[in-house]
């Protein structure tokens, strides 16, 4: 399951980046400048007349490059985009700011781009080359397109020391950044694909692959197995579709040197139409991205593999489709999920919740020490805060706290939702345990994750109601509509609990 578009290679290069000299490829025609928070241009800055003459005529200050971002067209064809990361902001300011100067150069689809880095202090040098090429990597990759031209994805990224600075730089200061990049990547990638690419079966497959090269130990709970275990509310979805190709896919990471138990769950939903309460088709397009949680899932995973975070991690993908069919389920069904719960059917296209339900209940059963679940679960979600946070619910204040200060640092904002106990009256079924959800909609991300609750026992939980999972136009670091929100989020609050 190796990228089809891998990262692009990084260069550090012991020269000073005022001698640019031609790369093995051709001359630097695409450099990025990144400087520091200051209030005026250092003496030492590649073409600093050109760029103040620039500045003059756009009428901007020198600290406004923090919010826009300058192009300088120079001669022999060369283009320089300057920017400041202003590492005292909130760090989405100082990425959002980095991206677009990156698009300011990757709009022209280089195999090469160079980057130079600003600054007299080394530490803060340092940072900012990482944010710099966390960007470059992130949006330098080529998501999948069937087109008989498609764009190339970067090839190589030429870093260079600041003038005054410590330089060279080591690659292995950027194998954490690298990694994150490549996993949020994988996570874009595994979205983007078309659904009828991207079916259950290929999707296990896929898996499967990833699951050998990282020598990860996988098992697959089939829809047959799946219903003689009793896992009525996951089959009430998958025995719609023809092909019985549903699973729930749980993978075994076990690092030796692991302290925590962690469970991922991600809801795997391939194509969703809705069922027999068919959407829309202003609403059923884009539904082959109802499965990002589950990559968002496996990509965090590969990301810890890759981290070497000492935690054992069992992920389990919720992988189906919500097909309509004379099998399909319907509103009135009363099903049995795998815990014995009896759930009234209200609404068919509410089936996100029905596959995580019984996931859940296969994750708390090892009573890992924290479960998180990722699904792009429901409207009501996105009607709350749009596409630029995500929603969380979280089992304790302390997680919630920790979640929002991983949101914080990692730039994938986030809000956290109540979930108080007495909003569950909605969910009171009079021929069942509880019903799946109600018709008039009225905060339904929150009686959604009241429903979640139940089978997960108790269990320390978050859960991740993916709304910025596609923004358009990009969001922080990613300028791809799709996100991939929710891995550099998993990393980060991971690391923070384990020193916790």
């Amino acid at each position: 399951m190796r990228h089809s578009h891998p990262l692009a290679q990084l260069v550090c290069r012991p020269i000073a980046p005022a001698k640019l000299t031609p790369s093995p490829s051709g001359q630097a025609l695409h450099v990025l400048v990144v400087l520091p928070a200051q209030s005026a241009a250092p003496k030492d800055m590649p073409n600093r007349d050109q760029l103040l003459a620039a500045l003059k005529r756009r009428k901007m200050k020198f600290a406004e490059l923090a919010k826009s971002p300058v192009p300088l067209e120079l001669v022999a064809g060369c283009r320089y985009a300057y920017v400041i990361a202003d590492l005292d902001q909130p760090r989405f300011a100082q990425l959002t700011a980095l991206r677009k100067a990156a698009l300011l150069l990757l709009e022209e689809n280089p195999q090469e781009v160079h980057v130079v880095i600003g600054g007299e202090d080394q530490q803060v040098s340092l940072q900012l080359a990482r944010e710099a090429l966390y960007v470059l990597w992130l949006n330098g990759a080529a998501l999948p397109v069937r087109k008989r031209k498609p764009a190339k994805p970067l090839q190589q990224i030429v870093l260079h020391p600041c003038p005054r600075g410590y330089g060279p730089f080591k690659k292995a200061d950027f194998a954490a950044v690298a990694t994150l990049a490549e996993a949020n990547t994988l996570a874009r990638e595994l979205t983007a694909l078309p659904p009828n690419e991207l079916t259950p079966a290929n999707y296990r497959k896929r898996i499967r692959s990833l699951a050998q090269e990282q020598d990860w130990r996988i098992e697959e709970y089939g829809f047959k197995r799946l219903a003689k275990l009793g896992a009525g509310a996951f089959c009430a979805v998958a025995q719609g579709s023809h092909e019985q190709d549903a699973a729930i896919v749980h993978l075994h990471y076990r690092p030796k040197s692991a302290k925590r138990h962690l469970a991922l769950v991600g809801k795997g939903i391939c194509f969703d139409t809705g069922g027999h309460n068919l959407k829309p088709a202003k609403y059923m397009s884009g539904m082959h991205e109802d499965m990002n949680g589950s990559a968002v899932a496996l990509a965090l995973l590969l990301a810890i593999d890759k981290l070497k975070l000492p935690v054992r991690v069992d992920a389990w993908l919720a992988v189906a489709q919500n097909n309509i069919s004379s099998r399909a389920y319907k509103q009135n069904d009363i099903v049995t999920a795998l815990d014995g719960t009896h759930i009234e059917i209200v609404h068919t296209d509410a089936e996100g919740r029905m596959v995580l339900a019984d996931t859940l209940t296969l994750a708390s059963r090892s009573k890992p020490d924290l479960l998180i679940d990722f699904a792009t679960l429901t409207g009501s979600m996105i009607s709350a805060l749009g596409n630029r946070y995500c929603g969380i619910f979280a089992s304790s204040d302390e997680l919630a706290m920790l979640a929002i200060g991983a949101g914080r640092q990692t730039s994938e904002r986030v809000c956290v939702f109540p979930m108080d106990e007495d909003y569950e009256a909605a969910l009171e079924s009079k021929v069942a345990d509880i019903k799946q959800c109600t018709l008039e909609g009225e905060a339904d991300h929150i009686l959604a994750a009241r429903f979640l609750k139940r089978f997960t026992g108790e269990t320390p939980w978050l859960h991740v109601d993916l709304a910025a999972a596609n923004c358009k136009g990009g969001l922080g670091a990613v300028a791809s509509d799709i996100t991939g929100f929710g891995v550099a989020w998993g990393a980060g609050l991971l690391a923070q609990w384990l020193a916790a």
